[in-house]
């Protein structure tokens, strides 16, 4: 193990967490390595103002994707990013493989890896309780994973104590391939910034624009937190319903937050200096599972989990959710596969001989219960399902692969585009795969808000979503570089305040423009590494099912239509100053200070 001093060329190029990541994984990773490879990469990156009081403040975990192939970025609140800091670590960097399952234990600046053979097999919730007990000290922050790790499901992800996950892309599948159970974090050293005064005087500020702010989408976040936008995606038929089959559900506010509230929310909670407190803790108070300790159920696992497997008992998806949880799976690519399965068992694709005699019917919350510990377990039909939904329709057949529901190999998530075309481009240039976390220019066309760039664009049109969409991708390649939460974006701070955080932080003089510079840069850099691995025009694609009709809503009828999406990736690719096939030319390379990358 070594440790050596941060490279003052590499924070002044990329910031920190997601630039972090993009740079060093390019240079690491020789091209075409397989994802659970020893050499693949595990790289924990901290930003600029972790472990700050700057609010919301998070780390994010970067490798090759087991799902995808891509690069890969996933980020995760609560306290571990910040005890890393306090240790001295900007960033840690994982490679190899050990013989036998470890930990990592991280101490200030001692680092050792310790036996784990005792963990293995326990899910994250067991895990955190040994591992305490025997580091002696609650003050420890813990990332880890569960079985689903362990056994290298590829969308299991990395698990921080408790309820905050760096969810998706399979980080927790690479984890595993390590035999890397957990790292163990505590620090006692000072984070010092450049200009104290101008700090605290940016984070005031900070606070009072969240209070001041009161656009629907902020007061949504800071009341229910993001189960309240459920029934603005119903309403707008963008809710995933029946394998996206639907947009639309009468049974939808089930799932919303003031289902939850009445249900088992007990209290709120917030990750690391956060003001908004947009999680909800609680216990289930009746059904089969009375006496669960459960968090809020997300809007993305109501969506994929819940609606998408027309599953609409709010007890039954805490507790599911729960489950995903403790075992260590994506909750996203999770339901998007079972509802996969469940619509190929409807067609009868897959028959009880393949299921085990499981009824795996639409709306069965014991079955998806079920098939959440077959796939973590890999038994059965979840060692298929556990390949992700791309891999596991391939291995399937018999037309499985017109119902997969995925880009580039990850599954999408619970925003279904056909009614917002710019999303559509969004989950197909995102640099991940199906991904709203890297665009979500829905607020744009759905409700008629003028984005930065000074006019409106209209729900059905095609024009001018590239220019909204690649605004929205720098803006939060940037934010995720600080590392800044993606739902704290939308609470109603200044795009000139996070400058001023920034500027303050680290001495350096930023404002708003050059901030998106070093979000442009980083998301060239990922391109690049992307198109290293063999990735092109073909694949910045949309599966089968977003281009049939959408059966309701305010867009009924439309769908994505191959000369739609050729359209907007023209403007999209010349907008970025890459070529028509989708890479970046050497003038725009250039020009962003990356012309040693190829």
């Amino acid at each position: 193990m070594k440790k050596t001093a941060l490279e003052s060329s590499l924070a002044q190029k990329f910031l920190g967490g997601k630039g972090f990541g993009a740079k060093l994984l390019y240079d690491l990773l020789e091209p075409k390595v397989d994802s659970f490879a020893p050499d693949n990469p595990l790289i924990y990156c901290c930003g600029p103002l972790t472990g700050t009081m700057a609010p919301c403040n998070r780390y994010c975990i970067v490798t090759k994707s087991p799902l995808s192939g891509t690069f890969s970025d996933s980020y995760a609140g609560g306290s571990f990013g910040q005890e890393l800091k306090y240790a001295g670590y900007d960033v840690v960097i994982i490679r190899g493989k050990a013989e036998k399952p470890v930990y990592l234990w991280i101490d200030d600046g001692n680092v050792e890896t310790k036996p784990a053979g005792h963990l293995w097999g326990l899910d994250t919730y067991e895990a955190y309780k040994v591992l305490k007990k025997e580091v002696n000290d609650e003050t420890a922050r813990i990332s880890c994973i569960g079985p689903a790790g362990e056994k290298k499901v590829r969308f299991a992800l990395v698990d921080s104590e408790y309820h905050r996950h760096a969810g998706r892309g399979g980080t927790g599948a690479v984890m595993g391939s390590k035999n890397l159970k957990a790292i163990i974090a505590r620090g006692n050293q000072d984070i010092a910034v450049a200009q104290p005064r101008a700090f605290e005087g940016a984070i005031q500020t900070t606070y009072e624009e969240v209070a001041a702010c009161e656009e629907p989408a902020a007061q949504w976040i800071k009341t229910g937190g993001t189960p309240a936008f459920i029934p603005f995606a119903n309403e707008q038929a963008l809710f995933p319903v029946r394998n996206f089959r639907d947009g639309y559900s009468r049974k939808a506010e089930n799932l919303s937050d003031v289902a939850q509230r009445k249900s088992f929310w007990l209290k709120e909670y917030a990750c690391f200096a956060c003001p908004v407190h947009c999680s909800k803790i609680g216990m289930l108070r009746k059904g089969k599972h009375a006496g669960t300790f459960c968090d809020v159920i997300e809007y993305e696992t109501t969506g994929m989990l819940g609606a998408n497997c027309e599953i609409f008992n709010v007890e039954a998806l805490a507790y599911n959710n729960n489950l995903c949880d403790r075992l260590g799976l994506d909750t996203i690519s999770t339901g998007n596969v079972i509802a996969f399965a469940m619509e190929c068992y409807e067609k009868g694709i897959l028959t009880k001989k393949e299921t085990d005699g499981t009824e795996l019917s639409f709306g069965n919350w014991e079955a998806q219960s079920e098939l959440i510990k077959k796939i973590a377990h890999r038994e059965g039909i979840g060692d298929i399902l556990a390949e992700g939904v791309m891999r596991a329709a391939r291995l399937i057949g018999s037309g499985a692969e017109e119902l997969a529901v995925h880009v580039k190999g990850l599954e999408a998530p619970a925003w279904g585009p056909r009614g917002a075309p710019g999303e559509g481009l969004a989950l197909a240039t995102a640099d991940r795969g199906a991904d709203h976390q890297r665009g979500w220019p829905i607020a744009f066309e759905v409700q008629s808000s003028i984005w930065p760039g000074g006019y409106p664009v209209g729900r059905l049109d095609t024009e001018g979503k590239a220019d909204a969409l690649k605004w929205e991708q720098d803006h939060l390649a940037a934010l995720y570089s600080l590392v800044i939460c993606e739902i704290f974006s939308h609470t109603g701070v200044k795009n000139e305040t996070y400058a001023k955080l920034v500027s303050a932080a680290t001495g350096w003089e930023i404002d708003y423009a050059r901030l998106l510079e070093y979000g442009e840069r980083t998301w060239n850099a990922i391109r690049l590494f992307n198109w290293r691995e063999g990735f092109r025009r073909i694949d910045d694609t949309l599966p089968p099912r977003f281009k049939e009709p959408l059966p309701s809503g305010p867009a009924r009828g439309h769908k994505f239509t191959d000369q739609d999406l050729n359209r907007m990736l023209d403007d999209y690719y010349s907008l970025r100053g890459w070529s028509k096939e989708g890479k970046p030319t050497k003038g725009r390379l250039r020009q962003l200070g990356l012309k040693d990358m190829k």
